[in-house]
């Protein structure tokens, strides 16, 4: 199951008196999947850490309040020496300012029938990355900064972890641009576009665009339990109404390829294939009838279905 947004912030907060700190990105990844903490340390038991005071709880603290906060916490966390409990706390305490950032980075992706809290998840690594990356000295707001890059973090789980099917990345990047190509020429045209408007307008060959377009059906997949439609009916799942390949359609090709090279083959062999196979009489019957020994007739048919085999597999 999922780690929940909370879990994966109270994991990487600071080490309480007897534990040991936790300083890097990947250490993220790993605190996710770690023993849950039930409470963000007391500003009470750092204080070296005056702009924490009277902070209980960081995700409960006003949006303007959290943007001057944050910006002196990353202030601070800049002066601090990585590894220290007080850089741990800061630097845990700025995620849980800002997790309001990652889930206005949902809202902007959109619903992608993904579990919140596995988006959540993914959106706090990328929070974590941008604050470890962020310099304060370049004089960019923090939130110019880090959405963007919770925003990248989400878009590349979309785009590596929830295909059902696996695509090429050349795929999936052609997918989204025939996507922004397809409501560009919609607007233009007033109707959908066709592949070769599609390929003009993006400098592409038609079998290109096919093969984009086929690639955007491997991004959802349907059961083949579930009923076609609701308003069938006899709204059966869709595997009942699917077409199977008939086997006889086989025999019936190999019988048409056939006719001609049995038509072509002397008298008496196609006497001893009729006799074997549309009779289906031994060798030693048609010997009897035939006057001949059971030995040859074998010698013959072995040699004409030879020859027939050969001749089948040349065409």
């Amino acid at each position: 199951m999922a780690t929940t947004s909370d879990e994966l912030l109270h994991c990487v907060t600071a080490p309480g008196p007897d534990e040991a700190a936790t300083v890097d990105v990947p250490a993220a990844h790993r605190a996710a999947r770690t023993a849950h903490r039930t409470a963000v340390p007391e500003p009470a038991a750092h204080p070296g850490l005056p702009e924490l005071a009277g902070v209980e709880d960081p995700r409960r603290v006003a949006p303007e309040d959290a943007r001057e906060l944050t910006r002196t916490l990353l202030a601070r966390l800049a002066t601090l020496e990585e590894g220290t409990r007080a850089y741990s706390y800061v630097r845990a305490t700025l995620i849980e300012l800002n997790l309001s950032l990652v889930r206005f980075a949902i809202r902007r992706v959109g619903n992608r029938r993904e579990p919140e809290e596995d988006l959540i998840q993914v959106g706090s690594v990328g929070l974590i990355k941008a604050i470890d990356r962020y310099d304060p000295d370049h004089g960019a707001e923090f939130v110019t900064f880090a959405l963007p890059t919770i925003l990248g973090e989400i878009r590349r789980h979309f785009r590596d972890a929830t295909w059902a099917v696996h695509v090429p990345r050349r795929l999936q990047e052609l997918r989204i641009t025939l996507a922004k190509a397809r409501d560009v020429l919609f607007q233009r045209l007033g109707r959908a576009p066709t592949v070769a408007e599609l390929a003009a307008h993006l400098d592409l060959s038609q079998e290109e665009v096919i093969e984009g377009l086929a690639a955007a059906n491997g991004h959802t997949a349907g059961s083949l339990d579930a009923p076609v439609t609701e308003s069938e009916e006899d709204p059966g799942p869709l595997a009942q109404r699917l077409g199977a390949e008939d086997p006889r359609y086989d025999t019936v090709e190999n019988l048409i390829v056939l006719k001609p090279l049995v038509a072509a083959l002397p008298e008496r062999d196609r006497q001893i294939l009729s006799m074997r196979f549309g009779e289906e009489l031994t060798q030693s019957q048609i010997g009897a009838r035939l006057g001949l020994s059971q030995m040859h007739v074998s010698r013959l048919l072995s040699r004409t279905l030879k020859h027939l085999r050969a001749d089948l597999t040349a065409t």
